[in-house]
């Protein structure tokens, strides 16, 4: 895994992943140990490794985050995260994320938080704005709630 501190201050944007997990029509968040977003809610995801395809990240990194396994993914979109940094113009984190819709595997649905998360809860998706969610976050989780009903 790429350490920590080649994230901060990239040379280039990294890949990342991000999935919206649904069961029960409640989704799934996890509230972050790490930077970037350390302390915030989110939903669960990280960096792509590399030799790793991108269902490949984004499997591992729903597991490793909260011990959820997922099927059925489905390709939302990509957002941009760009945190800037102390240097005018260079940011201090810079991620291309590919986001996700997922059904929680029925055997694996009790969220156990692990690697870059300090909580894994399952959240009612009428109450996302109690979490302090990125506002893309909130918009990524509606498309996703909004596809699953058609």
């Amino acid at each position: 895994m790429t350490d920590q501190t080649d994230r901060k201050d990239p040379a280039r944007p990294l890949v990342g992943v991000g999935a919206v997990v649904w069961h029960d029509g409640k989704v799934l968040l996890v509230r972050r140990g790490k930077p970037p977003k350390e302390g915030e809610w989110s939903l669960p995801s990280g960096a792509q490794e590399l030799g790793e395809t991108v269902n490949e990240a984004l499997i591992r990194e729903v597991f490793e985050e909260t011990s959820v396994q997922i099927e059925n993914i489905r390709f939302l979109e990509i957002v941009d995260l760009i945190i800037p940094g102390n240097i005018a113009g260079k940011p201090r984190y810079h991620y291309t994320l590919l986001d996700f819709s997922a059904d929680a595997a029925p055997e694996t649905i009790t969220p156990v938080p692990g690697d870059d998360a300090v909580s894994a809860i399952w959240a009612n998706p009428d109450t996302l704005e109690t979490y302090g969610l990125w506002a893309r976050t909130i918009e990524v989780i509606k498309k996703s709630r909004q596809l699953r009903k058609c």
